[in-house]
């Protein structure tokens, strides 16, 4: 492959940029601990449970969704095949349904 050397250049000072700023993101998450005892921020960190209690059900319920949304279809399903093998059975049997039909 025949590589632009600006393009790797650019790759490598975003990489380096990234590297550097990554101890100023990893510090955010700990702001929380910090206002844990003082009063005026309670709503904060309390506000801050509830998201991380949020994001953390969001696959559960998600796959919980799909999953009865798929159940439900399998069972409509089978109820429209028993319908349709009941009525078979019922003209097969009298020859006169089949016959008026």
């Amino acid at each position: 492959m025949n590589r632009n050397p600006n393009t790797i250049l650019i790759a490598l000072i975003l990489l380096l940029a990234l590297a550097c700023f990554a101890d100023v993101a990893s510090a955010c998450p700990t702001c929380k601990d910090g206002m844990a005892g003082d009063p005026a921020y309670s709503s904060m960190v309390n506000g801050y449970f509830w998201s991380i209690i949020f994001m953390m059900s969001m696959p559960f319920l998600v796959f919980s969704g799909v999953a009865a949304y798929f159940y439900y279809e399998v069972r409509r399903a089978r109820s429209l095949q028993a319908a349709a093998a009941a009525t078979s059975a019922d003209t097969s049997s009298n020859p006169e349904i089949a016959l008026q039909s």
